[in-house]
């Protein structure tokens, strides 16, 4: 007989509410667990929390990949997924057992363009610590370094969008802001608690309007586009002729990029700029592996797909500025009908917690000039892409045997504006359960407060 689900279910989330309460299970890592490499700093100290033997039955499995399953199952036992199928998929006696019918599963949402942290909520001067806009070039900063764990940002993309991984970056005033942080969305005292063991860093780059408008506003260069080139390939040149002998932060990052360790994400609206990033990357020696908003994408979408080069968006942001004034509605569905790469992006404390809804958005844009996208398509623009492009695709992104069991239960279809996440699950841990009010995650900076929580 299997256990009640009721019993089960309940000791799932009391073993992992119990430690959330704590002063953070993410700091207390064991010596003897996976230590990093002793020349890397700042390591990640994250360990899961604990979660229970759990299998999902007879829902609409999308797995991240571009594939539905319809009354399927997904078991998964100590962090992992163990197996993903249809209804014959065998199903182990004495586990949490979750009836899914009428209800869909996804892996976890991804979002690939954050500040949470670095510009948390509430939105006071205190708490803006993601530009470092003292000069335009700053690769030593590490946003990771501002990240406020207690931004209840983190709970609200949790519970109200199913977001169980994210990048955060700093931001686009300068040409080169800086490493970004790749973190698992779990409460933790520290940012090390949250980092995504063995993600590789990010490096945010800039072009266009602001690192010009920044830098050109007090008398100094770059401003101009030509200017943002100019600064940009003499700081490459730099680093390119950097020794190691005597330690610069800088030039570590850079030289990190360059040896195709640390992955770029530049910030770029418009089709030229992309392409003349692109010619510089391969001058210089590095790879972008995406251009994040990206509102004229669609004009160069096979120079895109060539390049390998994914196009971070929003759904319908566009004309609040010049060089977004050319965006368009359809810009994900003609980069997909031209085989490339698309992820939906947030860069929005809010829009993190509707990513299924934008990612819907575009997909309708695209049906309505013809282009029809598959559902399964369009939910991997927020799951496998963004991990692609972030360069965790090997361990989440996707329902597969022996990935990380970042799991969300959808109370209905997730592209319906109607559906929520119903339950989430972080490497196996059952995080958050919308049918428990009293284990809703909560940031300890909100305890007491009105509203602690805001779940929708």
């Amino acid at each position: 007989m299997r256990k009640s689900i009721k019993t089960i279910a309940a000791g799932t989330l009391a073993i992992a509410l119990a430690a959330c309460s704590t002063t953070g299970q993410s700091d207390t890592k064991s010596a003897s667990s996976a230590p990093a490499k002793a020349e890397a700093p700042f390591p990640s100290t994250y360990t899961p929390y604990p979660g229970t033997p759990t299998a999902l039955v007879n829902a609409t499995i999308y797995d991240g990949k571009g594939g539905r399953i319809d009354k399927g199952t997904v078991f998964f036992s100590g962090g992992k997924i163990v197996s993903i199928g249809g209804p014959d998929t065998p199903v182990p006696a004495d586990i949490a057992v979750f009836d899914g019918t009428g209800k869909f599963v996804t892996p976890g949402i991804i979002d690939i363009h954050s500040h949470l942290g670095d510009y948390p909520t509430p939105s006071v001067q205190a708490h803006s610590d993601g530009n470092e806009a003292t000069s335009p070039t700053t690769p030593e900063v590490w946003a990771e370094h501002s990240v406020w764990p207690q931004d209840p940002g983190f709970t609200r993309a949790l519970a109200n969008g199913g977001v169980t991984s994210l990048q955060i970056l700093p931001g686009s005033a300068n040409l080169m802001g800086g490493r970004s942080a790749t973190l698992k969305n779990v409460p933790a005292r520290t940012v090390q608690g949250m980092k995504f063991p063995d993600a590789p860093y990010g490096f945010k780059m800039a072009c266009g309007e602001n690192p010009k408008r920044v830098y050109g506003g007090r008398g100094r260069m770059p401003s101009t586009r030509m200017g943002n080139f100019a600064v940009n390939r003499q700081t490459w040149l730099d680093a390119k002729a950097y020794d190691g002998k005597k330690r610069d932060l800088a030039k570590e990052t850079l030289k990190g990029v360059l040896d195709g360790e640390i992955l770029v994400h530049n910030h770029c609206y418009r089709a030229d700029e992309m392409a003349l990033v692109l010619d510089m990357a391969k001058e210089m020696g590095y790879k972008v592996s995406a251009f994040h908003h990206a509102v004229e994408a669609y004009k160069i979408g096979d120079l895109l797909r060539e390049n390998d080069v994914c196009s971070a968006i929003w759904a319908d942001w566009y004309g609040f500025k010049m060089e977004s004034y050319d965006g368009i509605l359809e810009n994900a569905a003609f980069l997909q009908r031209e085989d490339a790469c698309v992820v939906i992006h947030s860069d929005d404390a809010n829009g993190i917690q509707r990513l299924n809804q934008e990612a819907a958005k575009a997909q309708a844009a695209g049906k309505r000039v013809g282009i029809d996208i598959s559902d399964a398509q369009v939910i991997r623009w927020i799951t496998l892409n963004p991990a692609k492009a972030m360069g965790i695709d090997g361990m989440t992104g996707s329902l597969e045997a022996g990935k990380m069991a970042d799991v969300v239960l959808w109370n209905g279809d997730p592209l319906s504006v109607y559906s929520r996440p119903e339950k989430v699950w972080i490497d196996g841990a059952l995080m958050f359960d919308a049918m428990d009010r009293k284990r809703r995650p909560v940031s300890d900076f909100e305890l007491g407060q009105p509203g602690e929580g805001d779940v929708k």
